[in-house]
């Protein structure tokens, strides 16, 4: 098993990410596809995951007024338990930490609940209390 993660550069990766992203959030947890997809498109950077070339994951990070928001992380349900979304975060941050207009920001991401221990792994921490974004269950976490 081959599993790659690239920072998107083609059309045909963000189309690839976008399909990831719809199947995942707007088909499999009814996420409305007006909120999933939104302004920060263009000023993001992107990533994809292939599992044996074959797109199975996406995520994207940008700079906000309150630090680095590292977002829409999703994995094909056929792919999960398979270091994808491991291989995406270190990717993720692996990034932000190469972009000195980044790297000394603070870092969070809305998590949902079962994301919560893989983003624990990389040393993020519940911040406040659980929230609901999109009808589904979140935590605030930042980077320690």
């Amino acid at each position: 098993m081959s599993l790659q993660v690239e920072k998107i550069t083609r059309d045909d990766q963000l189309k690839s990410a976008y399909q990831i992203r719809n199947e995942v959030f707007v088909v499999e947890q009814g996420v409305d596809p007006n909120a999933e997809y939104d302004e920060h498109e263009s000023s993001s950077a992107h990533f994809l995951a292939c599992l044996d070339e074959k797109p199975v994951g996406t995520a994207r990070w940008r700079i906000t007024s309150n630090g680095v928001k590292l977002e829409r992380f999703a994995v094909l349900a056929d792919a999960r338990g398979q270091g994808v979304g491991q291989a995406l975060v270190k990717a993720v941050l692996a990034d932000i930490q190469a972009k000195p207009e980044a790297a000394l920001k603070s870092k969070y991401l809305h998590a949902q609940l079962s994301a919560v221990p893989l983003y624990s792994k990389f040393g993020f921490n519940k911040v406040g209390d659980i929230f609901e974004e999109c009808n589904i269950m979140h935590y605030k976490m930042q980077l320690a």
